[in-house]
């Protein structure tokens, strides 16, 4: 998938069939919306285009990063993706400027698939209606979505956020159509895994929402490769007289790469226990040799 970073970069592509919106998340909502893009684009020969936006539109919302972001859409095998910076400028050009400048003009497209409750422009004024309108005049074709639902459930952003906060990984994981994720980068610590000989890689989200503080069964992806592991999310032990308030750490089995630097993808499976507190290394390597154990039967 190529990706296209603001307005001034965009460039005219053969037919784009254009999936439009935040798709923070990229649950089975709006996998609907892009795949039906992609589908769409193959059919009439076209070019398969999603355009999104960076950071959230609103503040402290974001359930993935960008980088996490990026790589769910492009999974569902789009052509392009379009990151417009959300500023001041952005959030106070009127709906039809957008429309007629960046959607008509930049792009020239010639369908747009959206969900019936996205808004943009200033105010949140522009919908799916302003599009329809606008489509008559510039010769495009839109198709609304309507909200997905299941059993019942409403399937949003706002929704799978706050069942992952609160722990319930089941729910959220059902609304996503997949294992509820992050995305982080390897970084250095002070090798105390290691020192207990249960060697842990630290992790330093890119801009995550994560689950509530305790140890998982988890699955790694490094490299497109999959392995088993647990993943800690907590303080570190009082007898370390750290002060740091959160910490993701996580043990990979049967690996010993040095993968520093590098990008890791944490799928939560299962949470084995909540966080406890141990006073000497010997009783933590213990519970954490328990915990392996109990992640490996899970697994």
């Amino acid at each position: 998938m190529k990706v296209i970073y603001g307005i001034k970069n965009i460039k005219k592509f053969p037919k784009p069939v254009v999936a439009l919106g935040v798709f923070d998340g990229v649950h089975r909502g709006h996998r609907k919306i892009l795949e039906s893009v992609v589908r769409k684009a193959r059919r009439i020969q076209g070019t398969s285009m999603a355009l999104t936006f960076w950071p959230h539109p609103q503040k402290e919302k974001s359930l993935y990063s960008l980088q996490h972001r990026l790589r769910l859409i492009s999974e569902t095998g789009m052509d392009v993706c379009v990151v417009i910076r959300f500023n001041q400028s952005l959030a106070r050009t009127l709906a039809h400027d957008f429309i007629r400048d960046i959607l008509y003009k930049k792009l020239a497209v010639s369908y747009i698939f959206v969900g019936s409750n996205f808004k943009f422009g200033k105010n949140a004024q522009g919908n799916c209606l302003a599009l329809r309108k606008a489509s008559q005049k510039n010769h495009f074709k839109v198709k609304v979505f309507p909200v997905t639902r299941l059993h019942g459930i409403p399937v949003s952003s706002t929704m799978i956020r706050t069942l992952i906060k609160k722990g319930d990984l089941a729910t959220a994981q059902r609304l996503l159509s997949r294992p509820v994720t992050i995305l982080g980068t390897v970084v250095r610590g002070i090798s105390f895994g290691r020192k207990l000989g249960i060697p842990t890689a630290n992790i330093d989200l890119h801009h995550e929402v994560i689950p509530p503080n305790g140890v998982y069964a988890v699955k790694l992806i490094w490299r497109h490769k999959n392995f088993k592991g647990v993943c800690y999310i907590g303080p570190k032990p009082a007898f370390l007289r750290q002060k740091t308030q959160e910490n993701i750490e996580v043990h990979i089995q049967k690996f010993n790469k040095n993968i520093y630097g590098q990008t890791l993808e944490i799928q939560f499976i299962r949470k084995i226990r909540n966080p406890r507190k141990f006073f000497s290394p010997a009783a933590l390597a213990a519970q954490i040799r328990k915990d392996i154990l109990k992640s490996s039967s899970t697994l």
